[in-house]
C-alpha cells in the first residue's frame, strides 16, 4: 500500500478516510430522499452499505482507490462519499499517482445545490495536481447523465467523447450491472489554474 489514508479539510465539507464505523451514518444520509440516485450506488440497507465499504477498503488496501465520506462542517454530519480511483503510476517507480480518476460521488439530498460538492471537488483536485502532480485527472459518468455531466462541465473539464460499454451500470433508473457507455471528462495541469480559480469564485 502506497498511500495511506489521509484528510483534507475545508470550509464546508472535511473528506475523511472512509472506516466501517461510518456505515450507520452513511444509511442516514442516503435514506433522506433517493430520488437524484438513478446513475449512482448507493447502498439501501446496513448491509449492503457494510459490503460497499468493504469494498471499498479493499480497493484501497491494494491502491486501487483512496475513499472518502464527507462531512459537513457545519454541524459534523456524515452527508455523503466520495473517492480517488483508477489511480495509475507511471513510470512504476513514481511515489504518487501520475494519473488518477475522481468519482463514486454521492450526497445525502439535504446537502446537494449547494458549497460542499463545489468544495469537495476543489480540496481532491487541489491535493492531486499540487501534492500528487498528476498528469491527468479523469472524470466520468453515464453517458446518460445528463445532471451529472453538466456538473461536470461547469466544473471546466474537458469532454473527451463516449466510451462505449466501458463500465457496469448503477442506479435505479440503470439495470446494474449491465455495461453503460461513459461520457469521459479530463484536466489536466495546464488547465487546473483557471479551473481553480473558477472554483474558488463558485466558493466565495
Amino acid at each position: 500500500m502506497r498511500l495511506e489514508p489521509f484528510t483534507l479539510q475545508g470550509s464546508h465539507v472535511t473528506l475523511e478516510p472512509l472506516q466501517p464505523q461510518f456505515a450507520e451514518q452513511l444509511l442516514a444520509a442516503a435514506g433522506i430522499d433517493r430520488s437524484t440516485y438513478g446513475y449512482t450506488q448507493v447502498p439501501e440497507s446496513l448491509q449492503e452499505m457494510g459490503r460497499y465499504i468493504s469494498t471499498l477498503l479493499d480497493d484501497a488496501s491494494h491502491d486501487r482507490a483512496v475513499p472518502f465520506v464527507q462531512r459537513r462542517t457545519a454541524d459534523g454530519t456524515v452527508v455523503g462519499c466520495t473517492r480517488f480511483l483508477h489511480l495509475w503510476w507511471w513510470p512504476t517507480t513514481r511515489l504518487t499517482p501520475a494519473e488518477v480518476e475522481i468519482g463514486g460521488t454521492w450526497l445525502s439530498a439535504d446537502a446537494q445545490r449547494g458549497p460542499i460538492n463545489t468544495e469537495a471537488k476543489l480540496l481532491l483536485m487541489t491535493h492531486a495536481f499540487e501534492v500528487w502532480h498528476v498528469h491527468r485527472l479523469a472524470i466520468c459518468t453515464d453517458a446518460a447523465n445528463e445532471r451529472s455531466r453538466r456538473a461536470i462541465e461547469r466544473l471546466g473539464a474537458t469532454f473527451e467523447g463516449i466510451l462505449r460499454n466501458h463500465r457496469p451500470s448503477t442506479g435505479f433508473a440503470t439495470v446494474p450491472g449491465r455495461a453503460r457507455h461513459s461520457a469521459m471528462y479530463s484536466v489536466v495541469p495546464e488547465e487546473w489554474p483557471a479551473i481553480k480559480a473558477n472554483l474558488l469564485e463558485r466558493l466565495a
